[in-house]
This record gives structure tokens, C-alpha cells and sequence, in this order.
């Protein structure tokens, strides 16, 4: 398909800067079907129905942002995947700068040395010394904000705390899931309450996540790796709760991209363990999730393209266009939309 059936225009100040204060007093924005309407994330239990189960993705994001110096020039790097215990993928400001086999000094006693270069345009970076690299990271990193936060305004401290969500537990994401971000353990208690449970899988954002599309045709873009983990306990869990009739609400498009790589043709979800790259567009018969909750994506991005996949392009863009009209706040530290196909 062509990438530009998936642009809108969006008005700067829809781009929310902050998250809502409490998590889950944030809006939300419900598909149910052709239904439409506008609600808040505190209403969440009600828009559910008891046996559904929520999946959580429970990585923790790492100060995955570096700055530091090779000679006279100064090196930003945004480390992306992990491939070693002390080897990173990164993407890297200045590049034209750093070559093959180059040191590069972030600080605070940290180091790394250049390696080749992706196709991508990523470098390896390999971390000097004895020490874990994630406390080399806890030393001389900062927290990595998307772009579109970075461009406008520094990382601060609050970010630290408004940047994880209340089930981070595995380090390794250099980008939050940050559907999550808007559950509070009062939230938690009242889904329980309802009848909906919840599970957790493992899925570790890379800084691809938020590579532009530069493919005029969606067929020609190169969908980055992500590793991801479903265990065997969680995979028979979602699917008791399919078999019993309950509904596999994947909470993020990580949780929804996992769920969908693990899960075979028959729709029955299965362990998994490794790297995905799974690129869902509009045609994809989706096999293991029966609805998402999920922030509002950007332009021409992967994950519209994903939410349209599930919900319909047009539906999409017809949503896009009311939740712009009414004032909802966009991308990572915005506000929430409940799609249920």
C-alpha cells in the first residue's frame, strides 16, 4: 500500500509534552465496533466485560541516551538493541564523524569503541571495562524522550518516574510502552474487581520504533528486530481465557506485535522467545489479540498503519480526525484510545 494513505495532519500543540496528572485521569477514546465515543481511561472497567484479560508489556526502559566526545567532536548515541553482554546497536548523531574501530568517551568513566555499521546506519558500540553496562548506563545516560518530546523541551527528572510504567520490571527498552503508562494500582484494583485479569509478557522497545518511513510503498520498508518473551505459563493463560469465551486485550502495540508473533495459524498462542520484526498492515488476519488499547501514533507511522490494520483505515483516519477535532493529546505522553474491532 502507499505509505502516504496513512498521513494526517496534526497541530503541534496537540503533542503532549507531560503526562496527565494522576496516570489514569487521561481521555480516552473508544472504538467499539462502529461506535464512537469519548471517554477517560477511569472508565476503562466499564468499557471491558469480566473474563476479558489485559496483557502488559513489563520492560523498563534503560537510560539508553549517551553523550560524549571523539577527539574535538561531540557523539550522541541512542543505544537501540542489545547483541552482546557489553555490545549495543545505536544510532548515532554526528556520524559522519565516528568511524570503525574510533573510542568514544561518555564520562563518568564510561566508554565504548565503534564497530561496523548497519544498513540501517546504526554503529555496534562495545562498553569498556568489567562493569554491567546497565550501571555504566545508571552513571553517564540519560532518559531516552522520543524525538518529538526532545525537540521542544529537555529530559528532567520527573521523566525518570513519568517515563516508566507501573509494570516496569526487565531493563532493556530505550522507548517506553507507553499505552501503559496511564495504570494506576487504583485502576488495577477496579479492573480485578470487574472481572478482568491481567498477564504480562516481555518485549524490549528499540529506538527503531520511532524510524520514520521513508518507503513510498509500504512492501519496500524494512521493519526493525525487536526480542521479545512470552512465557509457556502466560501463552496457556491467554489461551484458557480465548477458550472460555473471554476477549485478549493487548495493552500497547508491543504487547499486540508479540502476542502476534507467538501465535500460529489456528490462533492458539504458543512460548516464544527471540527477535520479531513483525510489520502488520491493513490485510493482516490478526490471530491472537481481540482488541488494544494504545496512544495515537504518528503520521505515516508503523503503528498507524497497525491500528488501521485492526480497525479499518478509513475508521482510523475518520478518529484521528475527531479526536484532533476535540482537543485529545497525542503520542507518548498523551491520551488513550480502547479499540475493539
Amino acid at each position: 500500500m502507499r505509505v502516504d494513505l496513512f498521513d494526517f495532519d496534526l497541530p503541534t500543540d496537540r503533542i503532549a509534552l507531560r503526562p496527565a496528572t494522576p496516570r489514569d485521569a487521561a481521555r480516552m477514546l473508544v472504538l467499539d465496533g462502529d461506535a464512537t465515543r469519548d471517554l477517560g481511561v477511569a472508565d476503562l472497567p466499564g468499557q471491558l466485560r469480566a473474563g476479558d484479560l489485559l496483557v502488559f508489556n513489563d520492560t523498563r526502559v534503560i537510560p539508553a541516551q549517551l553523550l560524549g566526545t571523539r577527539g574535538d567532536a561531540k557523539i550522541g548515541a541512542t543505544l537501540h538493541k542489545r547483541e552482546g553482554p557489553r555490545r549495543w546497536r545505536a544510532f548515532v548523531r554526528n556520524a559522519r564523524r565516528l568511524r570503525d574501530g574510533d573510542a568514544i568517551d561518555f564520562g563518568a568513566g564510561v566508554s565504548a569503541t565503534a564497530g561496523d555499521r548497519a544498513e540501517d546506519g546504526s554503529f555496534a558500540l562495545t562498553f569498556a571495562g568489567d562493569e554491567p553496562v546497565e550501571l555504566l548506563l545508571e552513571r553517564a545516560g540519560r532518559m531516552p524522550l522520543p524525538p518529538y518530546i526532545a525537540a521542544r523541551r529537555a529530559a528532567d527528572a520527573r521523566d525518570a518516574e513519568d517515563y516508566q510504567t507501573m509494570f516496569a520490571a526487565e531493563k532493556g527498552a530505550v522507548a517506553a510502552p507507553t499505552a501503559a503508562l496511564h495504570f494506576t494500582p487504583a485502576l488495577m484494583a477496579r479492573l480485578a474487581d470487574a472481572g478482568i485479569s491481567h498477564a504480562t509478557l516481555t518485549l524490549h522497545v528499540g529506538a527503531g520504533t520511532f524510524l520514520p518511513v521513508k518507503a513510498e510503498d509500504t512492501d519496500a520498508h524494512r521493519m526493525h528486530a525487536e526480542w521479545g518473551r512470552i512465557d509457556a505459563a502466560t501463552a496457556d493463560r491467554l489461551n484458557a481465557v480465548r477458550a472460555a469465551g473471554g476477549r485478549v486485550i493487548a495493552v500497547g502495540t508491543t504487547s499486540l506485535r508479540l502476542i502476534e508473533s507467538a501465535a500460529g495459524a489456528d490462533g492458539v498462542i504458543h512460548p516464544f522467545e527471540g527477535d520479531t520484526a513483525i510489520f502488520i498492515t491493513p490485510g493482516y488476519r490478526f490471530r491472537g489479540v481481540d482488541g488494544l488499547v494504545t496512544n495515537f501514533h504518528l503520521p505515516k507511522s508503523t503503528l498507524f498503519m497497525l491500528v488501521s490494520a485492526l480497525m479499518g483505515r478509513e475508521r482510523m483516519q475518520a478518529a484521528y480526525a475527531h479526536a484532533i477535532a476535540q482537543g485529545y493529546r497525542f503520542y507518548s505522553y498523551g491520551d488513550a484510545s480502547l479499540l475493539l474491532p
